[in-house]
């Protein structure tokens, strides 16, 4: 059973969380090394503007004390090693992040390549590709930088208290208690961030649900003159979405004042005790100035501390869904059983279907044998289980109890690659990828452009082809949709002739074609159909009528079998279906 993001422990500590991102981004040495050196080089420096002031202060203004020219040239020096450092630091990041993303999304589709098929129906097809396409993207990179950012502030931090240490450590004392307080304030609120963040990232997976629905039912909202109730629902999940995002400003926003504030407390004390000390004699003009100047620029790492926790927080959880689309979906189980081509015997041995443990089963005690190379047609009512039965064959779908043998050897046991290499399946829902004509035909398979323009031929497409400029090179456009319904079939059946497997499914293949459309789909399919075994679902008469046998379903159950002539003699349900309007072809 697959898991949910729920069976997960709900804490996890920030040093976890970023365990199960690292093996990704683990990989680039050379980047990791030379952004931290550069990043460390960069650090480095900063103690050294204030220590420049210390001595240009006490002894700059006297005559002949030493040469001025070294303080210009040294700040000089200076700005061009962390300009260096900084350049170098942002080209290894990006190195970093781009080797990382690409490891991981390409153990994400690897991922949605092998996953059990229930992944599909769990999730819609737009909060995947978000997941894959943007989610990680727009993580790694705020994690990354982010990361990178909070090691440069701390190493900063390190090195302007270490400098102020070596100034005045009492002073430095008041700053120490500014820190507690920081960090009290950052582990408040990034909580709070965290799970702002996942609320936003499902208002937004529904949002792109909700413009996913629209562009694919275009027509049919316009027909119907829905556009105003489609345009209310994105306007309540968008207003909901913005209220989140302004609770996330307000959150992170609070959080800069609260460190400044606190910075300015701090800053106070400091010039109050200076002051004093200053009356005491115990302290210079040149080092005051230098101690003020390197606090306040602690300031700045110190208010990016506090900041630095919202792109951690929001990298982390954009990357924890793509990592758990890994983690929490598993692999489909496979067999080990290998046959180079099935001879076509296949028997279904009391098997049940149930996709929810409290609905009526799709498929109930089913049982049948197919001889190899025998065409069997299956009718029924809408919802008797005829396509879970025959998605049962290359398992999209598993049965729930029952054995299912092909060619004697029980379908589980089944190597996945070589069982699904025995099946070609032709839908009235006709998928195509944007790629050329040839690409298509041969997906998944190595293109023999000879026998493609057979299978072309043989699908009644011989005359298409003669008409595109770039023949079978023609890219097909996103499903193939400048392709009339019929051509499109024929597509399909092309392929399927292609593959020239040893089990042909024709999932209600015409049912959505004119007449002259089926016609031509129809003679393909009986090239296809020979010498095959085939499953034949269909509502047309003209598909079913020169099956080998019929079997009517209802309710996941066979209540008739016979030839054509056979089941109208019976004068039973098929029959009956017949004359409800079967014949019209």
């Amino acid at each position: 059973m697959e898991k949910s993001i729920s069976d997960l422990p709900q804490k996890q500590t920030l040093l976890r969380r970023l365990g199960r991102v690292w093996p990704y981004f683990s990989g680039s040495r050379s980047g990791w090394a030379l952004a931290i050196g550069a990043t460390i080089v960069a650090s480095a420096t900063e103690p050294f503007v204030p220590a420049l002031l210390k001595p240009l202060l006490d002894r700059g203004f006297q005559q002949d004390s030493f040469n001025l020219w070294l303080v210009p040239l040294t700040l000089m020096m200076l700005f061009i090693i962390r300009g260096l450092s900084g350049f170098l630091a942002q080209l290894a990041l990006a190195k970093v992040t781009n080797d990382g993303l690409l490891q991981l999304r390409k153990a994400m589709f690897g991922k949605l390549l092998s996953a059990r098929l229930t992944l599909f129906t769990d999730q819609n097809a737009s909060t995947i590709a978000n997941t894959v396409v943007y989610e990680v993207f727009n993580g790694s990179s705020s994690l990354i930088n982010a990361v990178m950012r909070l090691a440069r502030d701390v190493l900063t931090l390190l090195a302007l208290i270490s400098y102020l240490i070596y100034l005045n450590w009492k002073l430095t004392l008041i700053v120490g208690f500014l820190f507690p307080a920081v960090a009290f304030v950052i582990q408040v609120l990034s909580k709070r961030l965290y799970r702002l963040t996942k609320e936003s990232q499902t208002a937004t997976d529904s949002l792109a649900y909700v413009v996913e629905e629209n562009v694919m039912a275009h027509r049919d909202v316009r027909l119907h003159g829905a556009q105003a109730s489609q345009a209310g629902r994105f306007d309540s999940l968008s207003h909901s979405l913005r209220h989140l995002s302004m609770k996330s400003t307000a959150a992170y926003a609070g959080m800069s004042a609260i460190t400044q504030v606190l910075s300015a407390m701090a800053l106070s004390a400091v010039i109050s005790i200076a002051l004093m000390q200053s009356a005491e004699n115990t302290t210079t003009v040149g080092g005051f100035v230098a101690f003020v100047t390197a606090m306040l620029l602690l300031i700045a790492p110190i208010k990016s501390l506090s900041d630095a926790t919202t792109p951690i927080t929001r990298g982390l959880a954009a990357l924890e869904r793509g990592l758990d689309l890994m983690d929490l979906t598993s692999d489909e189980a496979s067999g080990s059983f290998v046959k180079a081509r099935a001879a076509g015997d296949i028997e279904f041995s009391n098997v049940s279907v149930s996709y929810k443990t409290d609905a009526t089963p799709a498929l109930q005690g089913f049982s049948l044998s197919i001889a190899a190379g025998e065409t069997l047609a299956i009718v029924g009512a809408s919802g008797s289980g005829k396509t879970t039965l025959v998605n049962l064959l290359p398992r999209f779908i598993d049965m729930t109890t029952g054995s299912i043998t092909l060619d004697g050897q029980e379908i589980r046991d089944w190597d996945l690659l070589s069982l699904r290499a025995q099946f070609a399946f032709v839908s009235q829902h006709v998928v195509m990828l944007n790629s050329s004509i040839a690409d298509n035909v041969a997906l998944g398979q190595d293109v023999n452009r000879a026998r493609i323009e057979e299978s072309l031929a043989a699908a009644n497409l011989g005359a298409l082809l003669a008409q595109l400029p770039d023949g079978m090179d023609t890219v097909l456009g996103h499903n193939a949709m400048q392709l009339s319904g019929g051509q499109r079939q024929r597509l399909a059946i092309a392929r399927a002739l292609y593959k020239n497997a040893p089990i042909l499914v024709l999932d209600e293949a015409t049912s959505a074609l004119d007449t002259e459309s089926e016609l031509a789909v129809q003679d393909a399919i009986k090239r296809l159909t020979s010498q095959r075994t085939s499953l034949v679902i269909a509502h047309r008469l003209s598909t079913i009528q020169n099956a080998d046998r019929i079997i009517m379903m209802d309710a996941g159950q066979i209540i008739e079998s016979g030839t054509h002539k056979e089941l109208l003699a019976k004068n039973g349900a098929f029959a009956h279906l017949y004359r409800l309007g079967f014949q019209a072809s």
